[in-house]
């Protein structure tokens, strides 16, 4: 099969298509047919050598966490699919995931169905993004009526962690910049401040959850807007800030069937999009990884495979 290898750590030249033998799923495993392939930043920051590359062992690696396509064999003891069933996975994160290929092999439990109506390469985009904004809100407690802020509100997993709190009743305000405020609002937010103008903290207080997706500085800032009590839930991990009466949280997303089948749930009932802002061919991830460097894309960058 073909697969995208990074065969070093380094820039975008170092994916490189080679050959490796289709993978046999193992018990409890399913075989899955990759149709699309979506990218996230914990992709180009470890094949730059840093992200999750200590946990991959030496290069060459095959990168890739969210998947979507079809079952084609099952391993011994599978229940949860048929071959055939159209699913949408995150493989093994933070391990190594083969999404950079034509197959894949993973627990059954780390797949959900695709629901009807949403298209292969949608679905792609969903998992890895979809789960962090997911396990990130639900460690932080949002609950109905709370106010949070979500930053970067535009992007791959902010344009979700907005809707999926707009879902549960809170009152969400966003950061990013102006001509992205239309599609922010229509995801939702009842909010969005333009960072560009001037600094969100002069623009934003009294929140109860700060959902950050950017990290360094900005997290630092976050904690003056919010009320006594309040959650910093941040990915990036690092070094956390601290702030007397405010909890800080770092959580790392985990491949989980349950939550793909609470987020595929929200997408049936049309109140969950993913955006897809550009897709190429498998072959052109390297370009992807590019795009994806410069911080500006709205939604998710997804391969065709």
């Amino acid at each position: 099969m073909l697969v995208m290898e990074t065969v070093r750590p380094g820039g975008p030249e170092v994916l490189q298509p080679a050959r490796r033998p289709v993978p046999e799923p193992e018990p409890i495993e399913i075989l899955v047919r990759v149709r699309a392939a979506a990218l996230n930043p914990v992709d180009w920051k470890t094949r730059a050598g840093g992200g999750v590359g200590g946990l991959l062992g030496p290069a060459p690696w095959v990168l890739g966490w969210d998947v979507a396509g079809e079952v084609v064999a099952l391993g011994g003891g599978v229940t949860r699919f048929a071959v055939g069933d159209r699913v949408l996975g995150m493989p093994r994160f933070p391990h190594e995931g083969g999404g950079y290929g034509e197959y894949v092999t993973a627990p059954s439990r780390q797949f959900a169905r695709i629901p009807d109506g949403l298209d292969v390469v949608e679905a792609a985009g969903l998992p890895l993004a979809g789960l962090t904004a997911l396990q990130s809100l639900a460690a932080a407690g949002l609950e109905k009526g709370q106010r949070v802020l979500v930053h970067a509100g535009a992007g791959g997993v902010g344009h979700l962690a907005v809707q999926l709190a707009a879902a549960r009743g809170a009152h969400v305000v966003a950061t990013a910049s102006a001509g992205k405020h239309a599609f922010v609002r229509s995801l939702g937010a009842e909010q969005v401040v333009d960072y560009r103008d001037r600094p969100f903290e002069e623009q934003v207080e009294d929140v109860d959850v700060v959902f950050d997706a950017v990290g360094g500085e900005v997290a630092d800032r976050s904690l003056a807007v919010l009320r006594d009590g309040g959650v910093l839930v941040t990915i990036l991990g690092g070094e956390l800030p601290s702030k007397p009466g405010v909890r800080v949280i770092w959580p790392l997303v985990e491949p989980d069937g349950a939550g793909l089948d609470e987020l595929t749930a929200l997408v049936a009932t049309g109140a969950l999009r993913v955006e897809v802002a550009q897709t190429a061919p498998l072959t052109e991830v390297g370009r992807l990884h590019e795009v994806g460097e410069l911080g500006r894309t709205v939604g998710k960058l997804v391969l065709t495979v």
